[in-house]
This record gives C-alpha cells, sequence and structure tokens, in this order.
C-alpha cells in the first residue's frame, strides 16, 4: 500500500531526469502529498514524453460520479489485467509517478507511527503508475487521474507493512512507458519487491499522520 508520498523535488529537476517536457506550471513542492491532491507523473503519448499534473485516485472512464477515486488510489499489481478498474489502463495509460519518498504506518495498540522510506542514495523513486481520463457528466471537464501500482513488500519493509509501491530501475522506464507493450507476462517481469539494500527506512514525526500538515519537518528522522 502507499497512501502518502513526497515531492519535493523542483519540476525542472524532474523534467531533467527522465527526460521529458515540463508542465505548463511549476508544480509546488509537497512532503505530505494525499489521495485527492494534484501530483507530477511522467506521461508519454507517441514519441512525446511529458510531466503533468494529475490528481491522485483513479476515476476509471466508465465510472458515474468521482466517489470511485478514494478507493483506487493503489492498485494491485497482481490483478492489473483482470480487474475491470484498472485492465485498459494497464494496456494503454501507464505512468511514473515521482517521489522523493513514500510513508508507511506501523500500529502498536492504538498508535500509528509513521515511517519513511527513500533511496539510499538520494534520488527520485520511480513509482509505476497508471492514469485515466474521466469526464465529468455535469461540466464536460476531463479530470486526468492515477493510481499507484503495489506489490508484495520486501523483508525490510514487510516489518511495516506487507505491500509496497512497485519501484522501476531506471532501464525499464521507457518499457513501462511505451503502451504499445501489451505482453503481460513482460509487464509482470517489473514487479518484483525492490532490492532492500537500495532503500532506507526510519520513523518520523506523527505530524505526518495530518493531511493538512506540510513541511520538510516531516521528513526528518524522530
Amino acid at each position: 500500500m502507499c497512501g502518502r508520498f513526497t515531492q519535493q523535488r523542483p519540476t525542472a529537476e524532474l523534467a531533467a531526469l527522465f527526460n521529458a517536457e515540463l508542465p505548463p506550471a511549476e508544480l509546488e513542492p509537497t512532503y505530505n502529498l494525499a489521495p485527492k491532491d494534484e501530483a507530477a507523473v511522467v506521461v508519454e503519448r507517441g514519441d512525446r514524453r511529458a510531466i503533468r499534473a494529475y490528481r491522485w485516485g483513479l476515476i476509471p472512464s466508465w465510472a458515474k460520479d468521482e466517489k470511485i477515486a478514494s478507493k483506487l488510489f493503489n492498485a494491485r499489481a497482481e490483478t492489473l489485467a483482470t480487474s475491470g478498474a484498472f485492465r485498459e489502463s494497464f494496456r494503454r495509460r501507464r505512468c511514473i509517478v515521482p517521489a522523493d519518498g513514500f510513508y508507511e504506518w506501523q500500529r502498536a495498540g492504538r498508535v500509528r507511527q509513521p515511517f519513511l522510506i527513500h533511496r539510499v542514495d538520494g534520488a527520485p523513486l520511480a513509482l509505476a503508475g497508471l492514469w485515466s481520463g474521466w469526464r465529468h457528466p455535469g461540466t464536460d471537464q476531463v479530470i486526468r487521474t492515477f493510481t499507484i501500482v503495489t506489490t508484495a513488500a520486501n523483508d525490510a519493509l514487510s516489518v511495516v507493512h506487507d505491500r509496497m509501491p512497485v519501484i522501476l530501475e531506471q532501464k525499464d522506464w521507457s518499457r513501462w512507458l511505451d503502451t504499445t507493450t501489451e505482453d503481460v507476462e513482460e509487464l509482470n517481469g517489473l514487479f518484483t519487491p525492490a532490492p532492500e539494500a537500495e532503500l532506507v527506512l526510519y520513523p518520523v514525526s506523527p505530524l505526518v499522520n495530518n493531511v493538512r500538515n506540510d513541511g520538510p519537518e516531516l521528513i526528518e528522522p524522530a
């Protein structure tokens, strides 16, 4: 599961890293990004790759209203090809969600202790995502949304949660974004847990628990 993450890196730096076009407007850094928030995602259409701001929480094109998004901010890798909510996006609308880190919670009785997970080398994580466009029936506005693909946690993270985001290696970015690739078996090979040696995990302030809190103090070790 991934229910909160950070995107504090400048958009221009992300565009350079992913060799992508800049978005129309600079996105504000955030240390506590939650479902329903807009976030930077990397999308590719034909030979054009771009950074765009999409809303977190997938709304499939066939949805009657927006409420379904609250249940679709994560997508289990094991059922992407068969789930009615994700099957079409898995085939044709894959994206990368850059994250400087993501949070998971460990429960001890009534206390929920947040932990931050990020790369040891400080580089951004490239999380596998899916996106969709949904036309609002009242306004006719097209709302673009995304979900983060999850897989089984590696041993180090499993002490906190049994799921983790799928973290793509750089050599696999183009393959994931290229939606002419529809070989399910080939794509399923990308859904292995990230190696433990590449990630660091540590407790952070309970301030993270409130989505209204934001700032660099949230990612400091507790």
